[in-house]
């Protein structure tokens, strides 16, 4: 096999054997498809969703992507990210769900309140690789050693013969876009020789790699800015510096004239201290809190501070909701980081 340039092609087949043969046979059998990602959705569950429209296509599918929420304008870029809808198509008879990046369909959000008899009377696909994912159904693939649901999807394209540069370069763009997110651009230590094998991959079937780094983590408008700036000027620490935190108001993103998915990456700017063990980046959501998470290689486990508050993730990334305010969720919170980090020993 012979790939751009004349250099040697990058053969995926023996990664994509981990694929299951359920996952491959349900995909390959439905006709029509409703391809679901969570909600708040990011760059991994949006790509992934949308690659799951380009394969479906190229196997004669019809495939409708729903998101509860819109996609933040950050990810216009991504192809066929504005025929994401709220709900699913009147008149259609699905045949097949596939949910992309988030192990519960309570992930889902309002979508699974509005459509709930649709939703789980429907023949599943779920595809996360969230450790914390609590999917178990016969056709559920979770594979917590991927960087990205998008990595997965990739394999599973390989699987069903459907080329990467199917829909004019579509879905090799879309499913790079959920492998830069969910690495940093691979800076990440969640990037594995497969990752970077399947990212060669995707750029040699036409993915702009460089383009679409820049467009996630180089290119921010000044209300972002201003909205970090806030953030930022409020940062605290704990446990001679061991616990990083800050807060985001609703407040701050009124006088930032920010959107609210203009926080995207603050938490990821504060991880960047060189002495904390645990960043956390609180936020209000009415009357509970939403917290982020981010720990250091070799330490906290986030999953570990974050489950304690029924959330989940990865290790070295989380999040979870506390039924509180912030005020009150953030002493419970940061006396569990403070425990945690005590124990890390350097």
């Amino acid at each position: 096999m012979t790939g751009m340039l004349g250099m040697p092609g990058m053969d995926l087949a023996a990664f994509a054997s981990a694929v299951p043969d359920a996952v491959v046979d349900r995909i390959r059998s439905a006709r029509r498809i409703l391809s679901l990602s969570h909600e708040n959705p990011d760059a991994d569950t949006l790509g992934a969703s949308l690659a799951i429209v380009e394969i479906g296509r190229a196997l004669g599918a019809h495939v409708t992507p729903v998101c509860a929420d819109p996609p933040p304008q950050l990810y216009d870029f991504l192809v066929g990210a504005d025929r994401v809808r709220p709900d699913p198509e009147a008149g259609v008879v699905y045949d097949l769900l596939v949910v992309s990046d988030c192990g519960t369909l309570e992930r889902t959000g309002a979508v699974l309140d509005r459509h709930r008899a649709l939703v789980t009377a429907l023949p599943r696909v779920i595809l996360d690789h969230h450790v914390s994912s609590g999917a178990s159904g016969e056709a559920d693939w979770i594979d917590p050693s991927a960087a990205a649901t998008c990595e997965m999807i990739t394999l599973l394209a390989h699987r069903l013969d459907v080329p990467l540069t199917a829909g004019d370069g579509a879905l090799a763009a879309n499913l790079m876009a959920g492998i830069v997110m969910d690495t940093a651009t691979f800076q990440h230590p969640n990037a594995t020789p497969r990752t970077l094998a399947v990212a060669a991959a995707l750029v040699e079937a036409g993915a702009p790699l460089s383009e679409i780094s820049r467009r996630l983590y180089r290119s921010k408008p000044t209300t972002q800015l201003r909205l970090f700036g806030r953030v930022l000027n409020r940062l605290e620490t704990t446990l001679e510096g061991r616990v990083l935190w800050s807060a985001l108001l609703d407040e701050d993103l009124l006088l930032a004239d920010a959107r609210p998915s203009e926080s995207e990456g603050i938490i990821d700017l504060m991880s960047q201290s060189t002495s904390a063990e645990v960043a956390i980046l609180f936020k209000e959501a009415g009357a509970a809190t939403r917290i982020s998470v981010r720990t250091r290689p070799g330490g906290v486990d986030a999953t570990v501070l974050t489950g304690t508050f029924g959330g989940g993730g990865h290790a070295r990334a989380a999040g979870a909701t506390v039924e509180l305010p912030l005020d009150a969720a953030r002493p419970v919170v940061l006396a569990e980081a403070e425990r945690l980090a005590s124990l890390v020993v350097r």
